[in-house]
């Protein structure tokens, strides 16, 4: 029997949910847009006008026409383990796509590199504790000395009343976004019972034991929490 983790990632192979998916990040994550912008500058503020980024996580193709559009010397390598999420990659990114390789599968298909940054943005939570482990230490070997690592995901308090409060609010903020409050309710099921939560000071120090320093917080919305952090 497939486990809970193995049905929610499957709906990113489900043809209807993908069809659905570029609208659903603007719905469930606060200042979505601004969140890409300043991913970006971060990414400028390291990167020359040549560099060479990859992305994990890249289906639907949403940060990735962000980043090619700001920045038209950039070249990509995208992974991600959903055919039909990268063939929308392919349509969302348009005439971007022959800057962009994308790799059907998990962070170990993704070349060696070495790349000028990365970023892993509403992806990890996806991956229990040992994977994740794996998949920032994995980034970190693909990375140049001093290269950002951008990273977002769900991520809170995970005492009980704690979570309890944030999945509310999470739910809360969806259902003010125009989603059906029965809908918003079984999201915020599933997220509790599927997806690997941690608490914020975790998902620091999990990017420290991975080989990242200066770790920094850049964007905190609500359940979500991003840091900027660079390869040793």
């Amino acid at each position: 029997m497939a486990s809970n983790k193995e049905l929610q990632q499957a709906a990113f192979h489900d043809p209807k949910a993908v069809a659905q998916y570029a609208d659903s990040p603007r719905r469930a994550v606060p200042g979505f847009e601004e969140m890409q912008r300043m991913a970006t500058l971060l990414l400028i503020e390291r990167v020359g006008s040549d560099g060479r980024i990859l992305v994990v996580g890249a289906g639907g193709g949403l940060e990735l026409k962000v980043f090619a559009e700001a920045q038209p010397g950039w070249t990509f390598d995208g992974v991600d383990p959903s055919p039909a999420m990268l063939d929308l990659a392919r349509q969302t990114l348009g005439p971007h796509v022959s800057r962009v390789a994308l790799h059907e599968g998990k962070i170990d298909v993704a070349p060696e590199g070495p790349f000028d940054a990365a970023t892993c943005l509403l992806t990890l939570h996806f991956a229990e504790l040992e994977e994740r482990h794996h998949m920032l230490t994995a980034i970190r070997g693909r990375l140049k000395p001093n290269a950002p690592l951008i990273t977002l995901q769900l991520s809170f308090p995970q005492t009980e009343g704690g979570r309890k409060l944030w999945l509310s609010r999470y739910t809360a903020y969806v259902v003010s976004s125009g989603v059906d409050p029965q809908k918003a309710s079984r999201a915020s099921e599933a997220i509790d019972s599927n997806l690997t939560i941690l608490d914020p000071q975790q998902d620091e120090s999990l990017l420290h034991e991975a080989g990242f320093t200066d770790v920094s917080l850049f964007y905190a919305g609500l359940a979500f929490r991003g840091w900027v952090s660079y390869a040793r």
